[in-house]
């Protein structure tokens, strides 16, 4: 059998210097580029669909029924941000 190991030292190295600090909005543009407008999604739990029932044996359709009303909710609030924010486009989609 092998000896207890011993813990690591928590306490941080005297050679080791800090990073040092940035500011979190460092390297973001200035903003004179237009932002691109939001449209509100035809079927927002279709990526997630694409990837088949979910892994829940004897509820896979309660549970999609679950899902999409949650991915439909989401989509909702997103799509009523954006119209706060002056983001929704409102033109009709180029199909």
């Amino acid at each position: 059998m092998s000896p207890p190991r011993r813990r690591a030292s928590t306490r941080s190295s005297p050679r080791r210097k800090p990073a040092p600090r940035r500011d979190f909005w460092e390297g973001v543009g200035t903003g004179d580029e237009p932002m691109p407008l939001v449209r509100s999604p035809d079927d927002p739990a279709a990526m997630i669909r694409s990837l088949g029932p979910p892994p829940l044996p004897g509820r896979e359709t309660i549970a999609e029924h679950y899902f999409a009303a949650a991915y439909d909710k989401a989509a909702r609030r997103a799509v009523a941000l954006a119209a706060a924010s002056g983001l929704i486009d409102l033109s009709a989609p180029d199909d």
